[in-house]
């Protein structure tokens, strides 16, 4: 996976996996790259939606709490960015809301709003 690194505007450093070939399908998939951005002084990342197997959007599959849990057990912030309007579940859409409103998982529409939302 490729990261590009970005600072935000009060100078907080964000790695961001570029979307490409490689999907995130379990926590093994996203740990090297948590442990480069670490390495290299970031704890917030950015990943984009179309980089996670659509698994990660089904909720009954689990697979979001497992990667979740890692970026909670590294203390790492993380900013999803995507359209999930076109998410139909309940359940999941009630999560994006919560995890928006606790700030350190969100889910947002643009890198612009995922650097603001990583700010803090």
């Amino acid at each position: 996976m490729e990261i590009k690194y970005h600072n935000t505007s009060r100078g907080i450093k964000a790695a961001e996996i570029l979307p490409g070939t490689d999907l995130i399908a379990s926590p093994d998939d996203i740990l090297d790259s948590m442990a480069e951005a670490r390495l290299n002084g970031n704890d917030r990342m950015i990943i984009h939606e179309k980089s996670f197997h659509p698994d990660f959007f089904d909720l009954k599959t689990r697979v979001a709490g497992e990667i979740l849990q890692k970026f909670s057990n590294y203390r790492m912030r993380l900013a999803i960015i995507g359209d999930f309007s076109a998410y139909r579940s309940k359940s999941l859409n009630e999560f994006i809301r919560e995890s928006n409103r606790t700030g350190i998982i969100s889910f947002v529409g643009s890198l612009h709003e995922a650097l603001l939302r990583l700010n803090h």
